[in-house]
Parts: C-alpha cells; sequence; structure tokens
C-alpha cells in the first residue's frame, strides 16, 4: 500500500461517524495483539490544555533519555503530527503500513459496527508505539474521556487539565455533567491530578476518585510559583498552570521515572507546541497570531494574552468556526480587542456558515467593520494591508492558514481531521 492510498483509506473511514463506546475499540486492539498491555501511559483529559500539558512532559522525559511516545488530535497540517514518537511525526511509510496491518482486522467487523477514524488511528498509534518500544505514552484523549476510545488503557498517572463548556451536546449540558465524562478515565488505584477549579466540577472528579481508591492531587500553584523554574517554551499566562500540571505529574512519578530538576527547566523552557498562541513575522513584515481557541475558556486567555502585548491592542481577526461550538459570550471580549473582523469557512462539513457568523458578528460589535469571505485565500486579500491579524476559532482554520502562509513544510491532510456523517451518540446521563 502506497501512502496516497492509506490517506484515502482512511478517508474513506468517514462513512462511520464518530461514537463514545470501548467495544469496538477494544475487541480491535485485542486482534492487533493487545499492544497497549506493554505501555505505560499518561493519560490527559480536560477541556482545554490537553495538548499543551502533553508537550511539556514529551519534552521533560525525552529530556532524560526516555523514549517518548505522544498521540494527539486533531492535528494541524499533516495526519503524522497525530502520532509521534520522541516528537518525530508518523513517516508516511510507517503510515502506509499501519494501515495495511489494520486492514485484514477491520473486514472482521459488520458494517454497522465498523470502527470508527479515531478508534482505528487510536489503535494504529498504539501497534507504532510498541513497535518503537517508547518508555512512556503520552496519550490524549480525542472527545470527553469515560466514552472515549483512549480510555481502553490503564495509565500510570490519569490527568484532568480543566473543565468547561464544550462539546455539550454530547458530553452535558453544564460544567458539573462534563466533568464526568472526563473523569471517566480515573482508574482504581491509579493518582489523578487536577487543575479543575469550579467546585461544582472539582466535586464531581473528587468524588470520581474517591470511588475507584484513586488519590487525588489538586493543583493550585500560582503562575509566579511556578515562574520560579525559569523560562517556558509556551507563550501565554495560562501555560504555567498547565506547566505546574505537568510537574506535579512527574513528581507522582520521580519513583518510576526520576526525573533531573535542571533538565526538567531546560525541556520546559523549549516545549514547543505549534499554533497555540504561536507568533509569525511575515516578509512583509506584518506579523500573524495563531491560536486554536474555539471555546469560552480559548476565547478568554486569548483575549487575556493580547492584553499583555500592548502592539496588539486592536488586530484585525480572522476567525472562522464549526457549527457545534458555542459562540454564546465570545463576541463580548472582542469588542474592545478587535479593528477589523474577517470570517471565513472552516475547511470541513461541520462548518458554521459564515454569512450566519457575520451577522451574530455584526449585532454584538456595533462600530467594528465585519467581512464575510468565501475562501481564506479572499480573506487574506482584504487583510493584505494589515499590520497585525490574529486567527483564530478553530484549530482546522489555524492549520490551513500555516498551509496558506507557507509554514508547515508538508503536504496538508485538512479532509482527515473530519468526523463525516453525525452518528455521534449522545451522552446518556442515567448510564455514567
Amino acid at each position: 500500500m502506497t501512502h496516497p492510498e492509506a490517506i484515502d483509506f482512511l478517508y474513506g473511514l468517514r462513512q462511520f461517524g464518530a461514537k463514545l463506546g470501548l467495544e469496538n475499540v477494544r475487541r480491535l486492539a485485542e486482534l492487533a495483539g493487545a499492544p497497549h498491555r506493554n505501555l505505560r501511559f499518561i493519560h490527559v483529559a480536560g477541556t482545554n490544555g490537553k495538548g499543551s500539558v502533553c508537550a511539556m512532559l514529551e519534552a521533560i522525559y525525552r529530556a532524560q533519555g526516555l523514549r517518548t511516545g505522544m498521540f494527539t488530535s486533531p492535528h494541524l497540517v499533516s495526519f503524522g503530527e497525530r502520532i509521534q514518537v520522541d516528537r518525530k511525526p508518523l513517516s508516511e511509510e510507517s503510515v502506509a503500513r499501519l494501515v495495511e496491518e489494520m486492514r485484514p482486522w477491520l473486514a472482521t467487523f459488520p458494517k454497522e459496527a465498523h470502527p470508527t477514524f479515531f478508534e482505528v488511528i487510536a489503535v494504529m498509534a498504539l501497534r507504532h508505539f510498541a513497535d518503537a518500544r517508547c518508555d512512556v505514552v503520552l496519550w490524549e484523549t480525542g472527545m470527553g474521556g469515560r466514552l472515549d476510545a483512549t480510555n481502553i488503557v490503564t495509565p500510570r498517572v490519569s490527568v484532568i487539565t480543566n473543565v468547561d463548556q464544550d462539546h455539550q451536546m454530547w458530553l452535558g449540558k453544564d460544567v458539573a455533567a462534563i466533568a464526568g465524562e472526563k473523569a471517566g478515565i480515573v482508574k482504581p488505584g491509579v493518582p489523578v491530578v487536577t487543575g479543575v477549579e469550579q467546585p461544582e466540577a472539582f466535586a464531581v472528579v473528587e468524588a470520581a476518585a474517591r470511588k475507584c481508591g484513586a488519590p487525588l492531587i489538586r493543583v493550585t500553584e500560582t503562575a509566579d510559583a511556578m515562574r520560579a523554574l525559569g523560562r517556558l517554551g509556551l507563550a501565554g499566562a495560562h501555560q504555567w498552570k498547565n506547566a505546574a500540571l505537568a510537574v506535579k505529574v512527574v513528581e507522582v512519578l520521580r519513583g518510576e521515572w526520576p526525573v533531573d530538576a535542571v533538565l526538567m527547566a531546560k525541556a520546559l523552557g523549549e516545549v514547543s507546541w505549534p499554533g497555540r498562541l504561536q507568533t509569525v513575522r511575515l516578509e512583509r513584515g506584518a506579523e500573524v497570531l495563531l491560536d486554536g481557541a474555539h471555546n469560552r475558556g480559548g476565547f478568554k486567555v486569548l483575549c487575556a494574552h493580547l492584553d499583555t502585548l500592548p502592539a496588539w491592542r486592536r488586530p484585525a481577526w480572522l476567525v472562522g468556526f464549526l457549527e457545534d461550538k458555542d459562540r454564546t459570550g465570545l463576541w463580548a471580549g472582542l469588542q474592545s480587542r478587535c479593528s477589523k473582523l474577517v470570517i471565513v469557512p472552516v475547511q470541513s462539513v461541520r462548518t458554521a456558515p459564515p454569512g450566519e457568523v457575520g451577522s451574530e458578528a455584526r449585532e454584538a460589535l456595533p462600530g467594528v467593520p465585519v467581512s464575510v469571505h468565501a475562501s481564506v485565500r479572499e480573506a487574506w486579500s482584504a487583510l493584505r494591508e494589515e499590520r497585525r491579524v490574529v486567527v483564530a476559532g478553530s484549530i482546522y482554520l489555524v492549520g490551513e492558514m500555516m498551509t496558506y502562509l507557507g509554514l508547515s513544510g508538508t503536504a496538508a491532510e485538512p479532509e482527515l481531521n473530519e468526523w463525516g456523517p453525525n452518528r455521534m451518540n449522545p451522552v446518556n446521563p442515567e448510564n455514567r
């Protein structure tokens, strides 16, 4: 199988949509030789910050000489970003080999119970990490946790970064319900590290830990205290909280994986996680700030970061959203921070109609020029005179802009971020 053939095969899995549940992925993993049984995981869930915490932990443990695996989603530009060993994305040759290995096992499933794209790539990741003999795997949930395909593993530590409103259609209408889904990754006796702040959400996590007899460590260190570590490679004050979570995980696991404090500080100072408060300067001198903010919590962090940058007091904004994102409350933060708003569709069958978004914006942002465009290319033409542009609203849009601006260096595969027909099973609270 060639790499293009493998990508086409993965793209074809969209027809099976996305669904919550563990039966299929468990069976598929067993057919693949149960590779997860020979791996050691740190399982990371949460509304925001999951990828950043994974990137920090990966950098720390790689600095100690451990072989690291990291599974995250979605990818910015190319599929291989999702499955990395020692921070090297999965190669085209490995993508083709792993897909070819999966096909006979997938053929044993009836069509009505065929594994989804996310279930398939989770098992591909497990196979790759086992073949690479990774010492530690940073294992990020896709959505929720309790019924997420990643939840077939028993980790060394479970991490719940935070809880905010996102994916309410599937995870629940309030932070307590969403916390219940995130806390589904808690395992008997396995330590839990969390940065959850809201009392009602933390109470849910605490109850889940108590029920499982899992030691619970709540991280409350302030940014000022964490800065004693030195420089942090990721921008934004919120990243110090993520760093505090990573450091606490390291402390919990120091008996299994000792970490040198000097090497840890160096790793945190050099860690990279593209598309998150990432500023790039273009040849014409303009600056673009790329951030995957797509929910209330993400936009709050983005706006707080802009407030620390005097030169970015009122930049132009280029935004696009998926239709399942709640945009309520997002516009208020832009009123005093936006000189011009340009709206585009996201490269997704789930994109929010730009015209609808534009109507919302015009009503919410009186006095701010708002324009709607059919593509990034057309929108960028409207921004050619701007010196500073913020790109936000969807990690998919950030990836598209990175490709358009020539920042990625690899072939774009945005279609592999798609779920396809919506077969996502809503959460039944009575089954929690």
